[in-house]
């Protein structure tokens, strides 16, 4: 059976759970709650509403989702901001 596209972007998305800027990696976690490390290339840059920049735009809490080449992540694509979650009516 085809996935629905509602069940693609729900697995798409990844909240960031911490950041190193020194390593270039980010560890995020996907809807079934594991973590995964993510390593990212020199030119990898951050895109949301607010701000484009590199990783140090992300804050743990964002939901995201990656565009990448195999093996680095190219461009990190801010769906939410971690304060717009807790702000939410839905809280």
């Amino acid at each position: 059976m085809a996935q629905s596209v509602t069940d693609w972007l729900h697995e798409s998305r990844l909240t960031v759970v911490a950041v190193d800027t020194a390593a270039r990696r980010i560890r995020l976690k996907g809807t079934a709650g594991v973590c995964t490390d993510v390593t990212c290339s020199g030119e990898a840059e951050v895109v949301a509403d607010d701000v484009q920049g590199g990783l140090d735009a992300l804050c743990a809490g964002d939901i995201v989702r990656i565009e990448s080449n195999p093996g680095a992540a190219e461009r990190i694509r801010v769906v939410r901001r971690v304060w717009d979650e807790f702000s939410s009516p839905e809280f």
